[in-house]
């Protein structure tokens, strides 16, 4: 898997995607186990699984963003709902300037809730024009396809599924002690308001001892399958 694309302009022309990927992550901490990356990395794989199957343009990822619920543990650098959005807007006069009118949004960090506006903001100038992937629904098949023992609520952040992801994809940025990490805090009514260090301490919100390859390897396919419905939806006339 390759966090950045190797394409070059020659395999661009010659293959003339009609859609692009934008993975978008960001650089926040996941505990003592997992890297500031970590949200990167998923939708970089997710975007280089997309590439295996459909004739998509693959972006470069934007490596930071809304990350402020996360900010009371170092490493984590957030940016502005306003600097992303705007990051966004100039990619597609980009991709519009050479023909490309659809961008399918690879969102890899569920703390960008602004994500699904932008995306509702671009259909309402530009009907069928952008996608967010992986819906909630996405996630919540790609779980169920790959047999977790835990769902979207309780596996909220560093757990199952993130270290799941990165087993497969890059299993040399998985750090001792994700076994033994596991946090329980199903409870979190106040989270925008006083962030994730009012529910944990150490970072973890959910079973990172129930993470394995196969389930990673597992959850990727599924979202594969998954992209195929947003594709049509981008492209049916």
């Amino acid at each position: 898997m390759d966090l950045i694309t190797l394409a070059t302009t020659a395999d661009i022309r010659n293959r003339r995607p009609e859609i692009a990927l934008l993975p978008v992550g960001s650089f926040e901490q996941h505990g003592r186990h997992l890297p500031l990356a970590t949200d990167t990395i998923v939708a970089s794989a997710i975007a280089d699984g997309l590439a295996a199957v459909y004739n998509v343009f693959v972006l470069p990822p934007i490596t930071m963003s809304c990350s402020h619920e996360h900010a009371a543990w170092p490493g984590t650098i957030s940016l502005s709902h306003r600097t992303v959005s705007a990051v966004i807007e100039d990619v597609v006069v980009s991709l519009t300037a050479q023909g490309i009118g659809k961008l399918a949004i690879i969102s890899g960090h569920g703390g960008n809730y602004f994500l699904s506006n932008v995306v509702q903001a671009a259909n309402a100038v530009t009907p069928k024009s952008m996608t967010l992937f992986p819906s909630r629904d996405d996630w919540r098949k790609a779980r169920q396809d790959a047999e977790l023992e835990t769902d979207d609520h309780e596996d909220m952040h560093a757990g199952e599924l993130e270290v799941s992801i990165l087993q497969a994809v890059a299993p040399g940025a998985l750090r001792d002690g994700f076994d033994s990490a596991d946090h329980r805090s199903n409870e979190r009514p106040h989270l925008l308001i006083e962030g994730m260090a009012a529910y944990t301490s150490s970072g973890v919100i959910g079973r990172p001892s129930a993470g394995t390859a196969e389930k990673g390897k597992a959850i990727l396919g599924s979202l594969v399958t998954s992209f195929g419905e947003h594709l049509h939806q981008l492209t049916v006339s």
